[in-house]
């Protein structure tokens, strides 16, 4: 693999080495197995937070690994290259759940949830989409009504990453039905009575992720266990989001990648009219395609990385790469089938999963369609 022109220092280099290391030795052995069966690999995500993995840029103190945005998006990708799926509950552990307690938690807060978050001793979950509002998160229907020190949740949550398998969860409600966006955000622990999981997704890829819909019924929430002040969820949630987009960013590039290693592979080795495929210009010209647009999505996910390490504001450099990345990576699995002909369309290679995978990425975090809004806003404003 050709490692982009962005120069890393030495610290960036070895994390990167170490992730592929891992990627290699550890999740591809067993990629299709728990993509077969669906299953939550637990024993998988305990030694990737025993690498600093489910702790990446937060600092030591609360028992993070203190590494930087870009180097947490290096992790992501590197991920991703062989299990988008294992890349997608890193990105999502991080950068959502754990992320907004970080961000927005008061101390006590941070130090009663954090420590066990950055370990992998606990999982977390992130409660924002539901079933009447996706793309409109405004539209949201599950509230939370005060009552004494308590505040009363009832509603639900879908497509929540570790839905049955977490036990910490950042929930965003609406507090204030007559103010628009009057939305706030709580920390919930599973066990609490009248949480529950609901029905576990069967998807069309990234299926060893859990995905399940959470349900509150009458849950009473201690009022310390608001993050923030009142009214503030929603404003948290979209800097949340901003966040989020470079991994997703980053893990685009990941899979990208995956599919252009494997192309390149069968391309040397499979032999057409007398000669390897590598020989047709066809082949060249759309491995160089691939290549091409691969290095740029991965300089903007960089480059979007660094300005949040330098406390710039991300939006709009997190939607472009989240963007272009996304799509890029959707082209570059669509090509790595096609490479592979018949057998692209079978399990037994990778390029199968990674086409199955890769369309989560233009939706997950903000469409496609919801950034192109997002970055025609910033360009008008």
């Amino acid at each position: 693999m050709a490692e982009t022109a962005a120069a890393l220092n030495e610290q960036s280099a070895m994390i990167r080495q170490t992730a592929r290391e891992f990627a290699e030795k550890e999740i591809k052995p067993i990629v299709m197995e728990y993509d077969e069966s669906q299953e939550f690999p637990k024993e998988l995500f305990s030694k990737l937070g025993g690498l600093g993995f489910l702790g990446i840029t937060f600092p030591e103190e609360y028992g993070g690994a203190g590494l930087s945005p870009l180097e947490s998006a290096i992790i992501i990708e590197e991920l991703a290259r062989v299990d988008p799926s294992t890349a997608l509950g890193v990105a999502a552990h991080n950068g959502l759940c754990t992320n907004h307690i970080f961000l927005f938690a008061g101390e006590v807060q941070k130090k009663k949830y954090l420590p066990d978050l950055c370990s992998g001793k606990k999982l977390g979950g992130w409660g924002l989409t539901e079933v009447f509002s996706g793309s409109d998160a405004g539209g949201m229907r599950t509230v939370a009504v005060k009552e004494g020190n308590k505040w009363i949740l009832n509603g639900s949550k879908n497509f929540i990453t570790h839905g049955s398998v977490g036990e910490t969860f950042v929930v965003l409600a609406v507090t204030d039905k007559t103010k628009q966006g009057a939305i706030s955000a709580f920390l919930l622990e599973k066990g609490m009575p009248g949480f529950s999981v609901g029905k576990k997704e069967n998807k069309l890829g990234m299926r060893s992720s859990d995905t399940c819909q959470l349900i509150f019924d009458n849950v009473r929430v201690p009022a310390e266990n608001l993050i923030g002040s009142e009214g503030e969820g929603f404003k948290q949630a979209l800097q949340i989001l901003d966040g989020g987009r470079i991994s997703i960013g980053a893990l685009s590039v990941g899979l990208a990648q995956g599919a252009l290693d494997a192309s390149i592979k069968y391309a040397k080795e499979r032999h057409q009219f007398g000669k390897t495929l590598s020989e047709f210009q066809g082949i060249q010209f759309k491995l160089a395609d691939m290549a091409m647009e691969i290095e740029a999505a991965r300089l903007l996910v960089y480059n979007a990385a660094e300005m949040k390490m330098r406390g710039e504001n991300i939006t709009l450099a997190a939607a472009q790469a989240k963007l272009f990345a996304s799509e890029t990576a959707v082209r570059a699995a669509n090509e790595a089938v096609q490479i592979h002909g018949g057998y692209g369309f079978i399990k037994e290679f990778p390029v199968e999963k990674f086409y199955r995978d890769v369309k989560l990425l233009t939706i997950g975090e903000g469409t496609s369609e919801v950034q192109r809004m997002v970055i025609a806003r910033n360009l008008l404003k």
